[in-house]
């Protein structure tokens, strides 16, 4: 069961949706096959099959799977883990993860998706992580002043996958395992309670 409201035009609004373009922007162009990790109901992957002619999306929910398979929008959906479905080593294009990687162990998590790319591939991840106090405080506080306007004008859609609080990285230590396991790898942390991966795999 799907919770909350859509806003007044009628689109769904929740931080994750919020940094959904961050996602689309970051498609390489020619891009034939995507992952969506985490998919939930599919709202990222109906996004990106419009730019992308194969999409795949997996979860661990069966209700969330159950729900994406419902629309008629020619995405493979998968119920299972990423970390051991028998994916192709270098096998899509993009790898996208909105909300998901706090689910795993981070490392190993962001070791499968590199994996999964072909060279030249771009992996796109928008994640939650932990705030350490009271150095994030202030940047918290601008959060959640910014996320209650936009809820104010947007409404707010509650997914209806599981959810996992607090994260259990923070947010240094998601910096510095993506520099790690992904050199030359773009980290940004967002306003609203997110930060965002962006790595373009090499060439070969």
């Amino acid at each position: 069961m799907t919770r909350g409201r859509p806003g007044s035009d009628g689109r769904r609004w929740n931080h994750n949706i919020h940094y959904h373009p961050r996602i689309l922007r970051a498609v390489p162009d020619g891009a034939q096959r995507a992952l969506d990790v985490g998919c939930g109901e599919g709202m990222l992957a109906r996004e990106l099959r419009r730019a992308v002619p194969h999409v795949t999306g997996i979860d661990l929910d069966a209700p969330s799977i159950d729900q994406a398979r419902e629309h008629p929008d020619d995405v493979d959906y998968i119920l299972g883990d990423l970390l051991t479905h028998p994916f192709e080593p270098a096998s899509f294009d993009v790898v996208a993860s909105v909300a998901t990687l706090h689910h795993m162990d981070a490392a190993t998590g962001l070791a499968r998706m590199r994996d999964l790319l072909r060279p030249g591939g771009v992996l796109a991840i928008v994640g939650l992580a932990r705030s350490t106090m009271p150095n994030d405080l202030p940047r918290d506080l601008a959060g959640v002043a910014v996320g209650t306007f936009h809820r104010a004008r947007k409404g707010h859609w509650e997914h209806p996958s599981p959810m996992v609080w607090p994260p259990p990285v923070t947010y240094p230590q998601m910096r510095a395992l993506a520099a790690e396991i992904l050199p030359g790898s773009r980290y940004r942390r967002h306003l609203l309670l997110r930060y965002s991966i962006t790595w373009r795999k090499p060439q070969d």
